[in-house]
């Protein structure tokens, strides 16, 4: 069937050129619409952006010398679509905490209806060849990924020419290639030349595809291997051993998930005629295929596991989604060999395949719409937490409300603000006048706890040393072993007090206002890590930690020091 769909694409000698000069305008068109420097896009300039980007794109793909009217309404409806979802996104601005989501989302449902269209499932609908799918599936892919290299290939010979030529002071290239407009144009009409020329190609790259499918197989044994003594070992410890060796176990498990289902296929392949004939990897493919289910069944274990833990955000309902997607593959390929006894397994897995991409391609393109606030839902979720007391008061993340959660968190950080509770008032209200989130990198990580245990404070200030927990608690790379924190003393130049971590064998110096106020993320001073000398000290939990006078020797140019000590 490979040859068959292969066969109907007819090679195009004008293509190249027709796909160059087509991506070639869509980046000079993106270059003059985009407002790659403004913190945040007009509405009409992102809806135009995305359109002149992703509907030529889609146009490349599919367009055909004698083909044309279908595949000009497809990528219409695909810049359409992209172009009201980027509307969407920059109109919404800080009303929405999950905007990029949304985005993401349509083009997972773009990228999953092109292959669909491709083989024709919108006359044919469920009637659709599968193996007309999979194989463009893996064109579109490689197609893809040759036009990419050729890309940047293209960008080293063009840089290489525009030293060469500048060695004898002709400069025009090294300048032209310092235009953002060039650039742009440069990219698409060398992606398109190279996707052209691959799509002209369709009979060698489906042999290339059977050659990166043997690959593929043969990885498929050592890694059915290492599944089988990963889940007997789980089994055998518990699933605490994963949570122990790793604090991020659900995209590690959906990664591996994934690259099951990539090597499954690699197998099962178009039909029974491509199959592979070889035992080991049937078997090795079908270790795999019931290996997914209990590696999603974990995320979603761990998933669950930290929502009881830290409630709902934004992001967990969308890595919910994730799960969900792949517990629905997971069991699918778990029930395709067991129904008719392992007889025509992989038949199943094929119409799994088909059904699922559609039922995926369907839910993405329903995410990206207007449809879901999940920065509401997770508010709602939080303040139950508070009120039902599933959370500390000052545990609470009212940071979270202001920042993370959109609209619908400013909203109810302000009826917090009201709240009779004076306790909860005043830190809602803090939390709401705050200009600037508290720290940068804060995350409610949840090595929090552990890293709060490891924190001993020398000075006896009832503020700062609230004030330093407080920072602790939000900066996940301090005080994952014992450390111990010394007040140095009011910052030069800046509102609060320099307080030394000393943790290991390295000495930390950060900047902490014990009023609460928050800091403007501007750059730390440059030796805010002072790394210690070989064989200096390490700090232990029940170490003396101590600041004492110094006088020594050092080399000082104009008056300013240079180089360590050496007394």
């Amino acid at each position: 069937m490979t040859d068959t769909v292969a066969m109907q694409h007819e090679d195009w000698a004008l293509r190249p050129w027709v796909l160059a000069g087509l991506l070639g305008l869509a980046g000079l068109g993106v270059h003059f619409l985009a407002q790659w420097d403004a913190a945040w896009w007009s509405p009409w300039r992102a809806a135009l952006t995305a359109a002149v980007a992703f509907g030529p794109l889609a146009f490349a793909f599919i367009l055909d010398r004698d083909r044309w009217q279908e595949p000009l309404a497809f990528a219409a409806l695909v810049a359409l679509v992209m172009a009201g979802i980027a509307w969407r996104v920059a109109a919404g601005g800080e009303q929405h905490a999950d905007a990029p989501f949304w985005f993401a989302a349509a083009v997972v449902a773009i990228a999953l209806a092109l292959p669909l269209f491709q083989a024709g499932f919108h006359r044919l609908r469920w009637r659709t060849p599968y193996d007309a799918t999979h194989f463009h599936v893996w064109t579109d892919a490689i197609s893809a990924a040759g036009a990419l290299a050729f890309t940047g290939l293209s960008w080293l010979l063009l840089f290489l020419l525009s030293q060469l030529f500048a060695a004898i002071e002709i400069d025009l290239l090294k300048e032209l290639v310092e235009k953002g407009w060039f650039g742009w144009t440069f990219s698409g009409a060398a992606f398109g030349a190279a996707l052209g020329v691959l799509r002209n190609q369709l009979k060698v790259i489906g042999t290339l595809q059977s050659v990166v499918m043997l690959v593929f197989a043969i990885i498929a044994v050592p890694l059915a291997l290492a599944l089988a003594i990963f889940l007997a070992a789980v089994l055998a410890s518990g699933i605490s051993v994963l949570w122990n060796a790793t604090q991020s176990p659900t995209p590690l498990l959906l990664s591996v998930a994934v690259a099951s289902f990539v090597l499954v296929n690699a197998v099962v392949r178009n039909g029974e005629e491509e199959a592979s004939g070889n035992r080991v990897m049937r078997w090795a493919a079908l270790a795999l295929a019931l290996a997914i289910f209990p590696l999603a069944l974990l995320a979603a274990i761990s998933t669950g596991t930290r929502i009881a833990q830290y409630g709902l955000s934004p992001e967990r309902i969308w890595g919910v989604i994730a799960v969900g997607v792949a517990v629905a593959y997971g069991v699918a390929y778990f029930i395709a060999p067991i129904r008719g006894r392992m007889a025509g397994w992989m038949a199943r897995v094929r119409t799994a395949n088909m059904h699922l991409a559609v039922g995926t391609c369907v839910l993405a393109f329903l995410l990206a719409l207007p449809l879901f606030d999940f920065g509401a839902i997770s508010t709602r979720n939080q303040i139950a937490r508070l009120e039902s007391g599933k959370v500390a008061l000052d545990e609470f993340d009212f940071d979270a409300l202001r920042w993370d959660f959109g609209a619908a968190g400013r909203d109810a950080l302000a009826r917090l603000a009201k709240n009779p509770d004076a306790a909860v008032a005043k830190l809602a209200g803090e939390a709401r006048a705050r200009k600037f989130r508290p720290y940068r990198h804060a995350v409610r990580d949840e090595t929090r706890d552990e890293r709060l245990a490891n924190l001993r404070m020398q000075f006896e200030d009832r503020d700062l040393r609230k004030a330093v927990r407080a920072y602790v608690r939000d900066m996940a790379y301090l005080c994952a072993e014992p450390c111990v924190a010394l007040d140095i003393g009011p910052a030069e130049g800046r509102e609060g007090r320099e307080i030394a971590f000393v943790s290991g064998t390295f000495v930390r110096r950060e900047i902490v206002d014990p009023r609460g106020t928050p800091q403007e993320d501007v750059p730390p001073p440059a030796d805010i890590v002072l790394g210690a000398d070989d064989g200096a000290p390490t700090v232990k939990a029940d170490s003396t930690v101590e600041i004492r006078e110094w006088k020594g020797r050092r080399v000082y140019v104009d008056g300013k020091p240079l180089g360590d000590p050496f007394e």
